[in-house]
């Protein structure tokens, strides 16, 4: 049986990785980001600590200058960085983007990873196109007139788009909206003519864009993968992408507890702390026993996807369920135990629901993980 725990390299990546985001992407840089509403939405000099730090290029083979890590690694990454709120392009680029390329890139689209993995070059995936997740519903089409295609329809929900030097777009080459064939993958230049990229600030911070194409010609070398039979490895890449939010969410509401737990112990009421009282503290164990199941499903998903196990679907989607139940639990525990003040913007608490929500929404909720769960093990 495989043990749920960490490699020795593992927890060093965990820990590298603890202690560059506390130090160098605290939450005080969202704050500041937020505020002043940064035109890339992250911090530079943080981005290149990052990439020097080699998190970039943790899922990208060593051959394209990465250091195929894994994705148990990875999201050791993406929960540290879940604790600190922390705003970079790494799950866009580093997680979705470079797992694109690697799924259903041939070896000149798979150049794109080495710039990925050194930071230069920003990858985006711009898939749905409704206020609900929804991947196989693709009215965007893709027309082939000769070698080459033109593209025309939207995408909304595309997270840091706005920075993106790609854009990974699923089109419809052929049969109807819903179809599950007949999906393609399209690599877009943003700067292309017909193109149009607008940004949008979500309450969390970050940024997301609405992608706009109107008769964009793109070549056959544009091609992601094979024609008309997308929604395979597209499907692979979201197991991806929910497992990797799953862990930022873990990350997220970890701090959350930890910063409740640490409130409840220095807040007085009636001369004796908060801490006392024994409602309250069934509640912080509810929510520390949610907390460490979560653990284990988080860790237990990251491990199949790695053994490219049959249950990796399954187990991914399972860990975005739990991950999306647990935060808003914790969070909206987190702020009602804070009494008033945890509703004001001076307390960091609330900036934690914040970001939560959008996380919660992306690649699907918690309901449509659910349903899928249920699905895939035939209920």
């Amino acid at each position: 049986m495989q043990k749920l725990v960490l490699t020795e390299e593992q927890q060093m990546l965990k820990d590298a990785a603890r202690g560059l985001f506390s130090e160098q992407a605290p939450v005080s840089q969202l704050r500041k980001l937020r505020d002043e509403k940064d035109p890339l939405g992250y911090v530079p000099e943080f981005w290149n600590q990052a990439v020097e730090l080699g998190l970039a290029g943790t899922l990208i083979p060593e051959s394209h200058g990465g250091s195929e890590f894994g994705h148990v690694g990875m999201g050791q990454v993406m929960e540290e960085g879940g604790r600190t709120l922390a705003a970079s392009p790494l799950f866009a680029s580093g997680v979705l983007g470079a797992c694109a390329l690697m799924l259903a890139g041939n070896d000149s689209q798979k150049d794109i990873l080495k710039g990925i993995a050194d930071g230069s070059h920003l990858v985006a995936l711009a898939i749905d196109e409704a206020g609900r997740h929804q991947p196989l519903r693709v009215a965007t089409k893709a027309e082939a007139q000769g070698d080459s295609f033109v593209l025309n329809g939207s995408k909304t929900f595309v997270v840091d788009g706005h920075i993106a030097n790609t854009l990974v777009v699923s089109a419809r080459t052929s049969g109807g909206e819903r179809d599950e064939s007949g999906i393609t993958l399209f690599l877009v230049d943003p700067k292309a003519e017909g193109v149009s990229v607008e940004r949008t600030i979500f309450p969390d911070g970050r940024n997301y864009a609405k992608v706009t194409l109107e008769n964009v010609a793109v070549g056959a070398e544009a091609v992601l993968g094979d024609k008309d039979q997308a929604a395979g490895p597209l499907q692979r890449l979201l197991d991806i992408g929910n497992a990797h939010l799953a862990a930022e969410l873990l990350g997220l509401s970890s701090e959350a507890f930890d910063r409740t737990v640490a409130y409840m112990k220095e807040r007085k009421q009636f001369g004796v702390y908060i801490s006392s009282f024994q409602a309250l503290q069934h509640r912080a164990a509810h929510m520390w026993s949610e907390l460490e199941q979560l653990k284990s499903m988080v860790l237990k998903a990251f491990m199949a996807l790695d053994a490219n196990d049959d249950q990796a679907s399954m187990l991914a989607s399972a860990a975005k369920a739990k991950a999306s139940q647990v935060a808003e639990l914790v969070t909206n525990e987190g702020v009602q135990l804070h009494g008033g003040m945890g509703m004001t913007d001076e307390f960091d608490i609330g900036l934690f629901m914040k970001r939560a929500r959008p996380a919660q929404l992306l690649l699907g909720d918690f309901r449509y993980h659910a349903d899928r769960v249920a699905s895939l093990k035939g209920f």
